[in-house]
């Protein structure tokens, strides 16, 4: 993400890049990469601005003004390609006259032209990625990085001009380059963020742990530490002093588990990590240039702390938090952990703009900071201006005036959706990007429900007609006037020899079936019987589960040698393996999960959420390296169990909820949006449930929108019991 004035720039459908103007809200969509977008920066100056993108195989600037005029034109804009092939690209940054750009690929640093595809300059020397680099605006040539070795270095660029007169070129020579500093190992975890204070002379560093290093770049100090912050420590002792005085940090929905800490957790809670994403230089006196009681001097500095749960704000002076703003507080705000922020360096009319991106999904919230009002409310030597409500959060996409009164809004948000609800203009259908005043979705782009079983199905029979004739992939439903089936119709025999079969699953269309056996295969049938579409082997041990993905595409599958393997159904090797050495007992009711954006198996007395990337292409050097990843989320045990004997959860559509039963005779239900069990039903059999099944068809399709995931049923030994989510009885 990147943050500029008016402007914010960000990734959509992974290499589109958008950048949004504020002020008229007005996306400007530029395309240009092949691969994902992974790094962002605006340029320092305002005419022209410049932004420039970096993915995997090429580094673009973009001038903002030349690609307004060509979209005007009717023209697709087009950008200056400035470098090729430099690996994975975790940060970059343009020089003070934006005449250079430092690019961080992997462990080395380039310094490219910015008007042409040209090295300047490589430079290496860390051992592990470079997360952040600055350049250091006194000092001519200097360059600041940190890396995940957790170390920083300090080099000098030397700097030669050749002009030609001839086709007037340019020719900048940085072959030579010197070390000036190397520190040592600062911390156990990586440096994530830098920040130069021009002010004082000095860079501010944090890692993924939570801690603030500041060293002294003064000549004659030899980069030594003046100041090391736990900001864990900072926001529990600013908690407890706003409890304490009686002041709020948010709507006071959540302050009591916030400020009330007495250094004792709440039961069932866990110690996580405070990343540092971001550190921004703060305007704040400019945000009180009215104001007559200002408490502190004015040439103290202030900076912006982006983390992973909140923003802060920190006073160079004496260390300490002046204001806290914690994601989790506002009940309008979607996003409650954030996997990477910006900000603008800049007020505006007093006003920060805030750019935030979730964790979990593909959702980015664009905030506007009150920055005077936030202190005021939080801070005592800060006297009330008239009737200020603490907080007030609008969406909005078109508004961008508001009422000074708040401290803390919403303008809009970004979300990438799989399908659109009914009632969204035709005129954005094409567009991967969608912003509206309210976006309705059966999914987390929407504020969490405080009703987790009371799903939005207020839909008219038009609409829902409507969505139906639309959708390209009607799926089978069995007609309702019919009598269940009581006869079978075919029977076929899988193998030469007697085989037992442990699971069968149809696909979400009806039209193939998947069978996983104890002889270690999985075969794919037309859902005719007639012929063997697939046969799918590679499994050590008897395949006990298998699970289709929404589109259709892919297949998962779980065997008894404690391995999982997802295929494509255009192929027979496997897209992802996932080996004996990440689980420590068998792998059951393996399946894909939220469409297709995580996987959820269990394993012994619990069950993963996992996530995951398919990539079926091959290294013509490396063939046998698998390009896919897949990266444990959270594990979430049951309550008492020995093991866990059945579990369901929908793919079909957006839902938080995942059920689970166990050996210990309980059906327990979870909650993934909160993170947390939300319900367990004690002996919900007499004996062990090995069978949960829920409507798992799309939420448009049910002829009876009240009754839409409300129902489940569960089999055991003793019989088959229908349950009420509502009631849980």
């Amino acid at each position: 993400l990147a943050c500029s004035h008016h402007h914010c720039a960000f990734p959509v459908s992974r290499n589109g890049l958008c950048v949004w103007n504020a002020a008229t809200a007005q996306p400007l969509y530029l395309s240009g990469h092949h691969y994902s977008i992974s790094a962002l920066s605006f340029g320092n100056k305002i005419n022209p601005l410049l932004v420039c993108s970096a993915s995997h195989e090429r580094v673009i600037v973009w001038n903002l003004d030349e690609c307004m005029q060509k979209v005007e034109e009717g023209f697709t804009p087009r950008g200056i390609v400035i470098g090729t092939l430099l690996g994975m690209v975790l940060h970059i940054r343009f020089s003070p006259d934006d005449e250079q750009v430092a690019v961080c690929a992997g462990n080395q640093i380039y310094m490219l032209s910015a008007k042409n595809e040209a090295i300047l300059a490589e430079l290496d020397g860390h051992l592990a990625p470079v997360t952040a680099a600055e350049f250091c605006t006194w000092e001519k040539s200097m360059l600041i990085s940190v890396s995940e070795d957790r170390t920083f270095k300090a080099r000098k660029l030397y700097l030669s001009l050749y002009i030609f007169n001839f086709f007037n070129l340019k020719v900048w020579d940085y072959s030579t380059s010197q070390l000036i500093y190397q520190s040592g190992i600062i911390t156990a975890f990586p440096l994530l963020s830098l920040l130069i204070d021009e002010e004082n002379k000095q860079i501010i560093t944090g890692c993924a742990e939570g801690q603030l290093w500041i060293f002294s770049l003064i000549s004659d100090h030899n980069y030594r530490c003046v100041a090391h912050i736990d900001l864990k420590k900072k926001q529990e002792k600013f908690c407890n002093k706003m409890w304490k005085s009686g002041k709020e940090i948010g709507e006071g929905q959540n302050n009591s588990k916030l400020c009330k800490t007495n250094n004792m957790r709440p039961e069932g809670s866990v110690e996580t990590s405070l990343p540092i994403l971001l550190i921004e230089h703060c305007d704040f006196f400019v945000c009180f240039h009215n104001e007559e009681n200002i408490y502190s001097s004015q040439n103290t500095s202030y900076f912006w702390i982006g983390t992973s749960t909140g923003l802060l704000i920190i006073n160079l002076a004496n260390l300490q938090m002046e204001a806290l703003l914690s994601y989790r507080d506002y009940s309008d705000l979607s996003i409650q952990i954030a996997r990477s922020c910006a900000l603008t360096r800049k007020a505006a009319n007093g006003k920060v703009l805030c750019l935030i991106a979730s964790m979990f999904e593909d959702m980015i919230a664009v905030l506007e900071v009150n920055l005077a009002a936030l202190v005021r409310t939080q801070h005592s030597d800060f006297l009330p201006c008239g009737n200020e409500k603490s907080l007030s959060v609008i969406a909005s996409s078109y508004i961008f005036s508001f009422l000074t009164n708040h401290y803390f809004r919403v303008i809009g948000y970004f979300c990438k959706l799989n399908y659109f609800p009914t009632g969204v203009k035709n005129t954005v259908k094409d567009k991967p990007l969608v912003f509206h005043n309210k976006i309705k979705s059966s999914g987390y782009t929407a504020a969490p429900r405080m009703a987790m079983f009371s799903p939005n199905t207020n839909l008219k029979k038009k609409e829902v007609s409507k969505w139906k004739t639309s959708c390209k992939c009607k799926n089978k439903e069995y007609p309702l006037e019919s009598y269940p089936p009581i006869k079978y119709e075919k029977e076929i025999s899988v193998t030469c020899k007697p085989t037992p079969i442990f699971c069968v699953q149809y696909s979400g269309d009806g039209e193939l079936l998947a069978c996983g056996q104890a002889d270690k295969t999985v075969l794919i049938f037309n859902s005719n019987l007639i012929d063997v579409h697939s046969v799918f082997s590679g499994h050590d041990g008897a395949v006990n589960s298998v699970g289709w993905s929404h589109d259709r595409k892919w297949l998962v599958s779980a065997s008894e040698d404690r391995t999982l393997r997802v295929w494509s159904i255009c192929n027979k090797e496997p897209a992802l393996i996932l080996g004996k050495e990440k689980f420590h007992k068998t792998v059951r009711f393996a399946q894909f999960y939220f469409i297709d954006t995580f996987i959820l198996l269990c394993c012994g007395a619990e069950f993963h959420l996992l996530s995951f990337h398919l990539d079926t292409t091959k290294d013509d050097l490396k063939r046998y390296k698998q390009r896919s990843v897949c990266k444990l989320v959270q594990k979430f045990p049951m309550t008492s169990a020995m093991e866990i004997t059945s579990l369901s959860a929908v793919n079909e559509f957006y839902s938080y909820i995942v059920l689970t039963a166990g050996s210990n005779r309980a059906l327990e239900v979870f909650d993934l949006n909160a993170g947390c069990s939300a319900a367990v039903i004690q002996e919900s059999h007499v004996r062990s449930v090995h069978q949960i099944c829920q409507n798992k068809g799309s939420s448009y399709s049910t002829q009876q929108p009240e009754a839409y995931n409300v129902f489940l049923t569960t089999a055991a030994g003793d019989g088959i019991k229908l349950w009420d989510l509502r009631t849980l009885r």
